[in-house]
Parts: structure tokens; C-alpha cells; sequence
């Protein structure tokens, strides 16, 4: 198994945690006791945050897989605060973050690592991939980095109370940061963030018919409309 060949200091720890934060399937349910061996043979995570990598393993293990692909989802695809898209976190639907991701992917293909069609450089379980294969100093510089935006997902993984907040955790240890409160901001509800823009802001569904019956229309001034009424009345009081 890839993840139990030879590496140096935390790099096996590195591709454990990169593993824990992909999608619980049927294949990682079945990785997961090379995983947590391979943790504890490293050495490299303190042994609190060891007891709680632990206790997140036994419920993908052994607690209902529907619930707890269910559970991931809710946590990691539907909200900004927990992504796992780095970059979302620093330019957001900017138009900076197409060339942050070109710039990223050029770093990954220049150290020998090319990603797949479908693979997004600022993904964290590829970043962790990537950081994995290089030497310890320049590991940890690279996590170092990141820090601010770990500190900010694990505090909305804390505050949600989710198990998930320890790989965060253990990322921040390994690259020698400590864990600090980050204020969170709420995300936007998805039917507010998904509604479409409205068209016909000037008519109104009020009263709407049943299929078959006449259907009332009722219009809704626009309120620049009502100003340039009144203006042109007074005005024609005026003259």
C-alpha cells in the first residue's frame, strides 16, 4: 500500500490526514486500519490529538456509512468556512484565483507531481499529497504558510463540534503552529445564495390564479417611476 512505504519524519502522517479528509467510501472504510497503524508508527502527531484521530476513525469505520457520507458532505461541500478549496478561502469567486491555481499547478508539476483532469490544485488532501514528498524543512515552511487559513477551518469545525477539526489540528502540529480561535463568519443559507436574480421586479404574483382560472395581474410601481410622476406633475402645476 502507497501509504506505508518508506518516507521521512511526517510525511507518512501527511498522507493519512490527506486521506482522512477525502470522501468516507466503501475504500477508504476499507484503508483505515493500514491508516491509523501507519499514524501510530510515525510518531509524529501528539498523542491527545492521536486519541482524537482515533475516535474519528472507529465512527467511518465502524458507525453508519450513509450518515457519515451524508455528514461529510453537509460539512465539506456546503459551506465556505469548512472548504477544502484553499483558495477559496483567500480570493473567493475572484478573478485571482485562476491564476493562483496556475501557479500552484506549475509548483506540483515542477516538483514531478501532475495532477488528473479532474483534480484541482488548491484542493487540501492534494496539497497534502504534494507537501508529503518534500523534505522536512521546506514541508514544514509550506504547512507554515497555510496556517492562517487551517486556523480559520478549524475553528468552524470546532464550533461546529465536528470530529474532523482534529486532522486540522494535526496539520497545524505538524508544521509547528498551535491552534487558535479564528471568528467565523456564518455562511450565506444556500437558497439565499443559490436564489436567481430577479427579472420582472415590476409585477407581482399576488393573488395568483389557479391552473384554468383568469389570472389577475397586479402591477407594482417601480419607485423611480413614482418620482418622475410626481416631478412631471408639479412641474405641469408650475406652468
Amino acid at each position: 500500500m502507497a501509504l506505508l512505504s518508506k518516507l521521512p519524519n511526517a510525511s507518512i502522517s501527511l498522507r493519512v490526514l490527506a486521506r482522512l479528509l477525502s470522501y468516507p467510501d466503501a475504500e477508504l472504510r476499507r484503508q483505515l486500519p493500514d491508516m491509523r497503524q501507519a499514524l501510530h508508527a510515525d510518531n509524529t502527531v501528539p498523542a491527545a490529538r492521536l486519541a482524537e484521530l482515533d475516535a474519528l476513525m472507529a465512527t467511518l469505520e465502524s458507525g453508519d456509512a450513509l450518515e457519515n457520507e451524508a455528514e461529510y458532505v453537509q460539512i465539506f461541500d456546503r459551506g465556505r468556512a469548512t472548504s477544502l478549496h484553499l483558495f477559496e478561502h483567500v480570493h473567493g469567486d475572484s478573478r485571482e484565483r485562476g491564476p493562483a491555481m496556475i501557479d500552484l499547478a506549475q509548483t506540483y508539476e515542477k516538483a514531478g507531481l501532475f495532477l488528473g483532469p479532474d483534480e484541482m490544485p488548491d484542493y487540501l488532501p492534494v496539497v497534502l499529497e504534494f507537501v508529503s514528498t518534500q523534505p522536512p524543512k521546506e514541508a514544514r515552511a509550506f504547512l507554515g504558510e497555510m496556517a492562517h487559513i487551517f486556523n480559520a477551518i478549524f475553528s468552524a469545525l470546532a464550533k461546529s463540534e465536528s470530529p474532523y477539526a482534529s486532522v486540522i489540528g494535526a496539520l497545524l502540529e505538524i508544521a509547528g503552529e498551535t491552534t487558535h480561535a479564528v471568528k467565523v463568519v456564518p455562511d450565506e443559507p444556500l437558497d439565499v445564495a443559490w436564489e436567481e436574480p430577479v427579472v420582472f421586479d415590476g409585477c407581482s404574483t399576488k393573488g395568483q390564479a389557479k391552473p384554468g382560472e383568469a389570472q389577475p395581474i397586479h402591477f407594482v410601481k417601480n419607485e423611480a417611476i413614482r418620482a418622475g410622476a410626481k416631478a412631471a406633475a408639479q412641474q405641469g402645476a408650475s406652468i
